[in-house]
């Protein structure tokens, strides 16, 4: 079990009492202006990320070795949502943990992440291998 859902509603209960004690009932409205404007900022900071990402395609995003140089493990599924602008392709069975989400850009590369209760646990970068040709340096270059 999450701590956090302990300790948030413990943690509003006491302020309120505290509002109560020292300023009577304007305390207890003060704490709950307070309170709905913290939840206000996090419902509009949600809503932004969720309005950019349904402007691209599911799965996109512009470089996934940039997306993998960008990713750090314990950030929140949102946090990645708002950094690709864009949602992951599940890759999983749905509300199954682990999840995993795949981002791939316009060169096949691909980032594979996995999540555990929305927190990142770790990701894989993926480069699709170059052609044969490629990679003795003598495709492309231009006839004199």
């Amino acid at each position: 079990m999450n701590l956090r859902n302990i300790l948030v509603p413990v943690g509003l209960v006491i302020l309120v009492v505290m509002g109560f004690r020292s300023y009577g009932w304007m305390g207890v409205a003060a704490v709950g202006g307070g309170v709905v404007m913290w939840a206000l900022l996090h419902f509009t900071r949600l809503m932004n990320v969720l309005r950019k990402a349904a402007d691209r395609p599911i799965g996109h995003v512009g470089s996934a070795v940039m997306l993998n140089a960008r990713l750090q493990a314990g950030v929140s599924l949102m946090h990645v949502v708002a950094m690709t602008r864009s949602l992951g392709a599940l890759q999983s069975p749905e509300n199954q943990q682990p999840e995993f989400y795949r981002w791939t850009d316009g060169t096949r590369s691909h980032v594979t992440c996995e999540f555990h209760n929305g927190k990142l646990v770790k990701w894989v970068l993926e480069r699709p291998a170059a052609p044969e040709d490629a990679q003795d340096g003598t495709a492309g270059s231009a006839a004199p």
